[in-house]
Protein backbone atom coordinates (compact mmCIF):
# COMPACT_ATOMS: atom_id res chain seq x y z
CA UNK A 1 0.00 0.00 0.00
CA UNK A 2 0.75 3.25 -0.81
CA UNK A 3 -0.41 5.78 0.96
CA UNK A 4 0.23 9.94 0.97
CA UNK A 5 -0.69 12.33 3.22
CA UNK A 6 -0.51 15.80 2.88
CA UNK A 7 -1.54 18.81 4.87
CA UNK A 8 -1.47 21.79 2.78
CA UNK A 9 -2.68 24.37 6.20
CA UNK A 10 -4.51 24.55 9.14
CA UNK A 11 -7.93 25.87 8.51
CA UNK A 12 -11.06 25.23 10.81
CA UNK A 13 -14.29 23.34 9.80
CA UNK A 14 -16.76 25.55 8.53
CA UNK A 15 -18.87 23.80 6.46
CA UNK A 16 -20.82 22.87 9.25
CA UNK A 17 -21.67 26.95 10.09
CA UNK A 18 -23.36 26.39 6.48
CA UNK A 19 -20.37 29.25 5.40
CA UNK A 20 -20.26 28.99 1.40
CA UNK A 21 -17.37 31.28 -0.18
CA UNK A 22 -18.19 33.24 -3.09
CA UNK A 23 -15.85 31.45 -5.89
CA UNK A 24 -14.35 34.13 -8.48
CA UNK A 25 -12.47 31.05 -11.16
CA UNK A 26 -12.47 30.76 -14.56
CA UNK A 27 -15.58 29.42 -16.44
CA UNK A 28 -15.44 25.45 -15.94
CA UNK A 29 -15.42 23.26 -19.41
CA UNK A 30 -16.31 20.20 -20.21
CA UNK A 31 -13.86 18.13 -18.34
CA UNK A 32 -15.59 14.76 -18.18
CA UNK A 33 -13.12 11.72 -18.55
CA UNK A 34 -12.80 9.21 -21.36
CA UNK A 35 -11.03 6.24 -19.49
CA UNK A 36 -12.11 4.21 -16.60
CA UNK A 37 -8.66 2.83 -15.70
CA UNK A 38 -7.84 -0.09 -13.21
CA UNK A 39 -4.36 1.27 -12.14
CA UNK A 40 -2.72 4.45 -10.98
CA UNK A 41 -3.09 6.64 -8.08
CA UNK A 42 -6.36 7.47 -6.62
CA UNK A 43 -5.94 11.70 -5.27
CA UNK A 44 -8.53 12.47 -2.66
CA UNK A 45 -8.97 16.19 -0.85
CA UNK A 46 -10.28 16.06 2.61
CA UNK A 47 -11.41 19.26 4.36
CA UNK A 48 -8.36 20.11 7.18
CA UNK A 49 -9.75 20.14 10.73
CA UNK A 50 -8.57 22.41 13.66
CA UNK A 51 -7.52 18.95 15.42
CA UNK A 52 -6.85 17.14 12.60
CA UNK A 53 -4.96 14.28 13.78
CA UNK A 54 -7.84 11.85 14.86
CA UNK A 55 -9.34 12.47 11.64
CA UNK A 56 -6.49 11.55 9.55
CA UNK A 57 -6.57 8.08 11.45
CA UNK A 58 -9.85 7.07 10.63
CA UNK A 59 -8.82 7.62 7.19
CA UNK A 60 -6.05 5.71 7.26
CA UNK A 61 -7.52 2.65 8.74
CA UNK A 62 -10.48 3.57 5.70
CA UNK A 63 -7.47 3.67 3.05
CA UNK A 64 -6.02 0.23 4.87
CA UNK A 65 -9.48 -1.47 4.09
CA UNK A 66 -9.86 -0.18 1.01
CA UNK A 67 -6.71 -1.47 -0.07
CA UNK A 68 -7.29 -5.28 0.90
CA UNK A 69 -9.72 -5.42 -2.16
CA UNK A 70 -7.70 -3.45 -4.55
CA UNK A 71 -4.32 -4.70 -3.69
CA UNK A 72 -2.54 -2.80 -6.24
CA UNK A 73 -4.21 0.77 -5.70
CA UNK A 74 -2.37 3.75 -4.32
CA UNK A 75 -4.07 6.66 -2.33
CA UNK A 76 -3.02 10.01 -2.61
CA UNK A 77 -4.44 12.21 0.45
CA UNK A 78 -3.96 16.15 0.95
CA UNK A 79 -5.74 18.08 3.36
CA UNK A 80 -7.22 21.42 2.05
CA UNK A 81 -8.09 24.64 4.09
CA UNK A 82 -12.15 25.07 4.08
CA UNK A 83 -11.57 29.38 3.71
CA UNK A 84 -9.95 28.72 0.54
CA UNK A 85 -11.60 25.64 -0.80
CA UNK A 86 -13.80 27.41 -3.61
CA UNK A 87 -11.05 28.23 -6.32
CA UNK A 88 -8.94 25.41 -5.14
CA UNK A 89 -11.98 22.96 -6.08
CA UNK A 90 -13.20 25.24 -9.27
CA UNK A 91 -9.41 25.21 -10.83
CA UNK A 92 -9.88 21.52 -10.22
CA UNK A 93 -12.76 21.25 -12.20
CA UNK A 94 -10.96 23.19 -15.30
CA UNK A 95 -8.10 21.59 -14.81
CA UNK A 96 -8.20 17.88 -15.04
CA UNK A 97 -4.68 16.30 -15.38
CA UNK A 98 -4.58 18.38 -11.51
CA UNK A 99 -7.48 17.11 -10.25
CA UNK A 100 -8.16 14.84 -7.61
CA UNK A 101 -10.52 11.97 -7.92
CA UNK A 102 -12.90 12.41 -4.80
CA UNK A 103 -13.33 15.24 -2.87
CA UNK A 104 -14.73 16.18 0.57
CA UNK A 105 -17.39 19.08 0.24
CA UNK A 106 -19.75 20.98 2.21
CA UNK A 107 -23.18 20.49 1.56
CA UNK A 108 -24.65 23.48 0.70
CA UNK A 109 -21.80 23.70 -2.11
CA UNK A 110 -23.34 20.50 -4.30
CA UNK A 111 -25.90 22.56 -6.23
CA UNK A 112 -22.68 25.13 -7.19
CA UNK A 113 -20.63 22.43 -7.74
CA UNK A 114 -23.14 20.15 -10.27
CA UNK A 115 -23.47 23.58 -12.15
CA UNK A 116 -19.72 23.84 -12.50
CA UNK A 117 -19.71 20.50 -14.21
CA UNK A 118 -17.52 18.91 -11.58
CA UNK A 119 -18.92 16.47 -9.94
CA UNK A 120 -19.93 13.04 -11.32
CA UNK A 121 -23.48 11.64 -11.31
CA UNK A 122 -22.81 8.39 -8.93
CA UNK A 123 -27.21 7.08 -9.31
CA UNK A 124 -26.88 3.95 -10.22
CA UNK A 125 -23.68 3.10 -8.13
CA UNK A 126 -25.73 4.81 -5.06
CA UNK A 127 -29.28 3.53 -5.38
CA UNK A 128 -27.08 0.04 -6.20
CA UNK A 129 -25.31 0.07 -2.58
CA UNK A 130 -27.25 -1.44 -0.07
CA UNK A 131 -25.98 0.39 3.30
CA UNK A 132 -27.44 3.86 1.12
CA UNK A 133 -31.09 2.45 2.15
CA UNK A 134 -30.06 3.40 5.70
CA UNK A 135 -29.30 7.02 4.61
CA UNK A 136 -31.02 10.00 6.50
CA UNK A 137 -33.86 11.56 3.94
CA UNK A 138 -32.40 15.54 4.33
CA UNK A 139 -28.59 13.87 4.05
CA UNK A 140 -29.72 12.14 0.47
CA UNK A 141 -31.29 15.46 -0.40
CA UNK A 142 -27.80 17.35 0.02
CA UNK A 143 -26.19 15.47 -2.73
CA UNK A 144 -29.48 15.07 -4.81
CA UNK A 145 -30.00 17.95 -7.33
CA UNK A 146 -32.50 17.40 -9.53
CA UNK A 147 -33.46 13.82 -9.23
CA UNK A 148 -29.90 12.75 -9.45
CA UNK A 149 -26.82 12.07 -7.05
CA UNK A 150 -23.58 13.47 -6.62
CA UNK A 151 -22.20 11.92 -3.96
CA UNK A 152 -22.10 10.19 -0.40
CA UNK A 153 -23.08 12.28 2.98
CA UNK A 154 -20.25 12.25 5.09
CA UNK A 155 -21.79 13.16 8.67
CA UNK A 156 -24.17 15.80 9.33
CA UNK A 157 -25.23 18.12 12.09
CA UNK A 158 -27.76 20.19 13.53
CA UNK A 159 -28.30 22.88 16.12
CA UNK A 160 -30.70 23.01 19.38
CA UNK A 161 -31.55 24.51 22.61
CA UNK A 162 -28.57 25.11 25.37
CA UNK A 163 -29.53 26.30 28.20
CA UNK A 164 -28.18 27.14 31.67
CA UNK A 165 -29.34 24.51 34.17
CA UNK A 166 -28.19 26.46 37.41
CA UNK A 167 -29.99 29.90 36.18
CA UNK A 168 -33.00 27.89 35.15
CA UNK A 169 -33.19 26.61 39.06
CA UNK A 170 -32.14 29.54 40.67
CA UNK A 171 -34.97 31.59 38.40
CA UNK A 172 -37.28 27.89 39.35
CA UNK A 173 -38.34 28.26 35.60
CA UNK A 174 -38.30 25.10 33.26
CA UNK A 175 -36.77 24.80 29.51
CA UNK A 176 -39.42 26.56 26.85
CA UNK A 177 -42.09 23.96 25.74
CA UNK A 178 -42.76 26.54 22.71
CA UNK A 179 -41.83 29.10 20.66
CA UNK A 180 -43.91 31.71 22.58
CA UNK A 181 -42.31 30.25 25.56
CA UNK A 182 -38.39 30.15 24.60
CA UNK A 183 -39.45 34.38 23.83
CA UNK A 184 -40.82 34.97 27.33
CA UNK A 185 -38.44 32.72 29.02
CA UNK A 186 -35.44 34.48 27.65
CA UNK A 187 -37.28 38.34 28.67
CA UNK A 188 -37.82 37.12 31.86
CA UNK A 189 -34.42 35.60 32.54
CA UNK A 190 -32.42 39.25 31.00
CA UNK A 191 -34.85 40.93 33.18
CA UNK A 192 -33.99 39.15 36.83
CA UNK A 193 -30.46 38.80 35.56
CA UNK A 194 -29.41 42.18 33.61
CA UNK A 195 -25.90 40.71 33.07
CA UNK A 196 -27.19 38.10 31.05
CA UNK A 197 -28.60 38.04 27.96
CA UNK A 198 -31.70 35.67 27.89
CA UNK A 199 -31.09 34.09 24.59
CA UNK A 200 -28.00 34.89 22.92
CA UNK A 201 -29.30 35.91 18.99
CA UNK A 202 -26.85 36.92 15.98
CA UNK A 203 -28.26 39.18 12.96
CA UNK A 204 -25.81 37.67 11.18
CA UNK A 205 -26.51 33.97 12.41
CA UNK A 206 -28.46 32.78 9.58
CA UNK A 207 -28.99 29.06 10.04
CA UNK A 208 -29.69 29.90 13.56
CA UNK A 209 -32.82 31.80 12.50
CA UNK A 210 -34.30 29.62 9.77
CA UNK A 211 -35.63 27.20 12.48
CA UNK A 212 -38.31 30.31 13.46
CA UNK A 213 -39.13 30.78 10.05
CA UNK A 214 -39.35 27.11 9.01
CA UNK A 215 -41.24 26.40 12.59
CA UNK A 216 -43.51 29.42 11.19
CA UNK A 217 -44.46 27.34 8.37
CA UNK A 218 -42.47 29.24 5.83
CA UNK A 219 -40.34 28.70 3.10
CA UNK A 220 -36.72 30.44 1.99
CA UNK A 221 -37.81 29.56 -1.44
CA UNK A 222 -39.77 27.32 -3.36
CA UNK A 223 -39.26 25.30 -6.77
CA UNK A 224 -41.27 25.37 -9.60
CA UNK A 225 -40.52 24.08 -13.09
CA UNK A 226 -37.07 23.68 -12.31
CA UNK A 227 -36.35 26.91 -11.09
CA UNK A 228 -36.74 28.49 -7.26
CA UNK A 229 -37.89 31.58 -6.32
CA UNK A 230 -38.07 33.40 -3.32
CA UNK A 231 -40.37 32.58 -0.49
CA UNK A 232 -39.02 34.46 2.30
CA UNK A 233 -41.65 37.77 1.85
CA UNK A 234 -44.63 35.61 2.53
CA UNK A 235 -46.81 35.50 5.38
CA UNK A 236 -45.76 32.68 7.00
CA UNK A 237 -41.97 33.72 6.22
CA UNK A 238 -42.55 37.38 7.91
CA UNK A 239 -44.20 35.73 11.15
CA UNK A 240 -40.84 33.96 11.85
CA UNK A 241 -38.66 36.91 10.88
CA UNK A 242 -41.31 38.61 13.13
CA UNK A 243 -40.49 35.99 15.89
CA UNK A 244 -36.78 35.66 15.94
CA UNK A 245 -36.42 39.60 15.67
CA UNK A 246 -38.48 40.35 18.72
CA UNK A 247 -35.24 38.95 20.21
CA UNK A 248 -33.09 41.54 19.85
CA UNK A 249 -33.96 44.39 22.25
CA UNK A 250 -32.61 45.60 25.89
CA UNK A 251 -35.06 43.15 26.93
CA UNK A 252 -32.97 40.65 25.81
CA UNK A 253 -29.77 40.75 23.43
CA UNK A 254 -29.36 44.74 23.22
CA UNK A 255 -29.43 45.63 19.23
CA UNK A 256 -26.50 47.53 19.67
CA UNK A 257 -24.50 44.00 20.69
CA UNK A 258 -26.28 41.69 19.02
CA UNK A 259 -26.83 43.08 15.55
CA UNK A 260 -23.49 42.03 14.07
CA UNK A 261 -23.28 38.47 16.15
CA UNK A 262 -22.68 35.53 13.98
CA UNK A 263 -23.36 31.20 15.39
CA UNK A 264 -19.40 31.58 16.47
CA UNK A 265 -20.27 35.19 18.71
CA UNK A 266 -23.34 33.52 20.49
CA UNK A 267 -22.33 30.05 21.48
CA UNK A 268 -18.95 31.71 22.89
CA UNK A 269 -21.33 34.15 24.70
CA UNK A 270 -22.81 31.09 26.02
CA UNK A 271 -19.63 29.03 26.62
CA UNK A 272 -18.11 32.52 28.63
CA UNK A 273 -21.42 32.04 30.67
CA UNK A 274 -22.65 35.64 29.42
CA UNK A 275 -25.76 34.25 28.18
CA UNK A 276 -28.69 32.11 29.87
CA UNK A 277 -29.21 30.25 26.40
CA UNK A 278 -27.97 29.51 22.96
CA UNK A 279 -29.06 28.23 19.73
CA UNK A 280 -26.16 25.94 19.02
CA UNK A 281 -24.87 22.68 17.50
CA UNK A 282 -23.50 18.76 18.14
CA UNK A 283 -20.68 20.30 16.61
CA UNK A 284 -20.54 23.09 19.36
CA UNK A 285 -20.30 20.81 21.97
CA UNK A 286 -16.17 20.89 22.77
CA UNK A 287 -16.51 24.69 22.72
CA UNK A 288 -18.93 25.03 25.09
CA UNK A 289 -17.29 21.59 27.37
CA UNK A 290 -13.75 23.84 27.11
CA UNK A 291 -16.11 27.52 28.47
CA UNK A 292 -17.10 28.44 32.02
CA UNK A 293 -20.11 26.61 32.08
CA UNK A 294 -19.15 23.47 31.41
CA UNK A 295 -21.08 21.39 34.12
CA UNK A 296 -23.63 23.85 34.44
CA UNK A 297 -25.86 23.40 30.79
CA UNK A 298 -28.20 20.85 29.79
CA UNK A 299 -29.68 20.62 26.07
CA UNK A 300 -33.46 20.22 24.22
CA UNK A 301 -34.43 20.71 20.81
CA UNK A 302 -35.58 23.86 19.76
CA UNK A 303 -39.27 24.18 20.23
CA UNK A 304 -41.90 24.73 17.81
CA UNK A 305 -45.14 26.58 18.02
CA UNK A 306 -47.04 23.99 20.02
CA UNK A 307 -46.06 22.23 22.69
CA UNK A 308 -44.20 18.78 22.20
CA UNK A 309 -43.36 20.09 18.42
CA UNK A 310 -39.76 20.53 17.16
CA UNK A 311 -38.56 23.88 14.90
CA UNK A 312 -37.12 22.03 11.85
CA UNK A 313 -33.60 22.76 11.87
CA UNK A 314 -30.83 23.05 9.43
CA UNK A 315 -29.03 19.98 8.15
CA UNK A 316 -25.89 21.05 8.15
CA UNK A 317 -22.71 18.65 7.13
CA UNK A 318 -20.34 17.30 4.51
CA UNK A 319 -20.69 14.92 1.61
CA UNK A 320 -18.15 13.20 -0.56
CA UNK A 321 -18.08 13.09 -4.37
CA UNK A 322 -16.21 11.32 -7.64
CA UNK A 323 -15.23 14.03 -9.88
CA UNK A 324 -16.58 13.82 -13.50
CA UNK A 325 -13.14 14.26 -14.44
CA UNK A 326 -11.62 11.12 -12.71
CA UNK A 327 -10.27 8.67 -15.11
CA UNK A 328 -10.68 5.62 -12.08
CA UNK A 329 -14.71 6.29 -11.98
CA UNK A 330 -14.88 2.87 -10.82
CA UNK A 331 -11.97 2.63 -8.23
CA UNK A 332 -13.20 6.25 -7.17
CA UNK A 333 -16.78 5.51 -6.23
CA UNK A 334 -15.43 2.25 -4.42
CA UNK A 335 -13.24 4.47 -2.19
CA UNK A 336 -16.51 6.84 -1.58
CA UNK A 337 -18.33 4.04 -0.38
CA UNK A 338 -15.35 3.23 2.17
CA UNK A 339 -14.97 6.91 3.33
CA UNK A 340 -18.84 7.15 3.70
CA UNK A 341 -19.99 3.64 5.04
CA UNK A 342 -21.23 2.94 7.90
CA UNK A 343 -18.41 1.86 9.43
CA UNK A 344 -16.17 4.46 9.04
CA UNK A 345 -18.87 7.02 9.52
CA UNK A 346 -19.21 5.29 13.53
CA UNK A 347 -15.27 5.71 13.89
CA UNK A 348 -15.54 9.54 12.60
CA UNK A 349 -18.54 9.57 15.37
CA UNK A 350 -15.59 8.10 17.76
CA UNK A 351 -13.09 10.54 17.02
CA UNK A 352 -14.52 13.51 15.53
CA UNK A 353 -18.09 13.58 16.99
CA UNK A 354 -19.62 13.65 13.46
CA UNK A 355 -23.10 13.11 13.17
CA UNK A 356 -23.61 10.34 11.72
CA UNK A 357 -25.47 9.68 8.52
CA UNK A 358 -27.49 6.35 8.84
CA UNK A 359 -30.44 6.25 10.95
CA UNK A 360 -28.89 3.40 12.86
CA UNK A 361 -25.46 4.25 12.90
CA UNK A 362 -27.04 7.68 14.67
CA UNK A 363 -28.59 5.80 17.10
CA UNK A 364 -25.77 3.56 18.29
CA UNK A 365 -24.08 7.12 18.56
CA UNK A 366 -26.55 8.26 20.64
CA UNK A 367 -26.14 5.33 23.06
CA UNK A 368 -22.30 5.76 23.19
CA UNK A 369 -22.65 9.44 24.15
CA UNK A 370 -26.15 11.21 25.47
CA UNK A 371 -25.33 14.45 24.55
CA UNK A 372 -25.92 14.63 20.83
CA UNK A 373 -29.66 12.49 21.67
CA UNK A 374 -30.99 16.28 21.46
CA UNK A 375 -29.37 16.55 17.98
CA UNK A 376 -30.33 13.37 17.23
CA UNK A 377 -34.45 13.96 18.19
CA UNK A 378 -34.10 17.13 15.91
CA UNK A 379 -33.17 15.13 12.84
CA UNK A 380 -35.28 13.09 13.33
CA UNK A 381 -38.26 15.53 13.59
CA UNK A 382 -37.61 16.73 10.09
CA UNK A 383 -34.87 18.77 9.80
CA UNK A 384 -34.54 20.99 6.51
CA UNK A 385 -32.03 22.41 3.48
CA UNK A 386 -31.41 24.95 1.32
CA UNK A 387 -32.41 25.73 -1.87
CA UNK A 388 -30.73 23.07 -3.79
CA UNK A 389 -29.68 25.83 -6.56
CA UNK A 390 -26.45 27.33 -7.52
CA UNK A 391 -27.39 30.86 -6.57
CA UNK A 392 -27.47 29.68 -3.16
CA UNK A 393 -23.90 29.89 -2.88
CA UNK A 394 -23.67 33.59 -4.18
CA UNK A 395 -27.32 34.06 -1.64
CA UNK A 396 -25.46 33.16 1.55
CA UNK A 397 -21.95 35.07 0.72
CA UNK A 398 -24.03 37.70 -0.54
CA UNK A 399 -25.04 38.02 3.25
CA UNK A 400 -28.97 38.55 1.72
CA UNK A 401 -30.33 36.92 4.70
CA UNK A 402 -28.28 38.95 7.64
CA UNK A 403 -29.20 42.29 5.67
CA UNK A 404 -32.46 41.74 6.16
CA UNK A 405 -32.16 40.95 9.69
CA UNK A 406 -29.82 44.01 10.46
CA UNK A 407 -32.36 46.29 8.62
CA UNK A 408 -35.37 45.34 10.95
CA UNK A 409 -33.59 45.15 14.35
CA UNK A 410 -31.90 48.55 13.58
CA UNK A 411 -35.20 50.06 12.93
CA UNK A 412 -33.95 50.85 9.23
CA UNK A 413 -36.87 48.63 7.74
CA UNK A 414 -39.96 46.93 8.91
CA UNK A 415 -40.46 43.31 8.17
CA UNK A 416 -42.52 43.76 5.35
CA UNK A 417 -39.89 45.89 2.95
CA UNK A 418 -37.11 44.57 4.06
CA UNK A 419 -38.01 40.48 3.41
CA UNK A 420 -39.53 42.02 0.20
CA UNK A 421 -35.95 43.57 -0.73
CA UNK A 422 -34.26 40.09 0.39
CA UNK A 423 -36.70 38.69 -1.99
CA UNK A 424 -35.32 40.86 -4.50
CA UNK A 425 -32.10 39.81 -4.19
CA UNK A 426 -32.62 36.09 -4.00
CA UNK A 427 -34.44 36.26 -7.31
CA UNK A 428 -32.10 37.79 -9.12
CA UNK A 429 -29.29 35.51 -7.62
CA UNK A 430 -31.92 32.30 -8.89
CA UNK A 431 -32.37 34.18 -12.16
CA UNK A 432 -28.66 34.51 -12.85
CA UNK A 433 -28.50 30.92 -11.96
CA UNK A 434 -30.30 29.72 -14.35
Amino acid sequence: MKLIARIVAPAAALALAGLTAAACAPQTSDNSAKNDEKSGTLRVWLFQEVNNKPKEQVVDEAVAAFRKEHKDAEVEIEYIPVETRAQKIKAAFNDPASAPDLIEYGNTDTAGYVKDGGLADISAEFDAWDEAKDTDPTARQSVTVDGKIYGAPLFVGARALYYRTDVFEDLGIEPPRTQDELIATAKKIHKKKPDLYGLAVGGAYTYGAMPFIWANGGELAEASDGTYRSAIDRPAARKGITSYTSLFGDDNCPAAKCASMGGNATVTAFASGKAAMAIGGDFSHQAIEAGSVKGKYAVVPLPGLKAGEIAPAFAGGNNIGVLKSSSHRTRAVDLMKRFAGKETQAELFDAMGFLPTYTDVRAEAAKKEPFVEPFIETLGAGAKFVPASPAWGQIDASLVLPTMFQEVVSGKKDVATASADAAKKMDAAFADAG
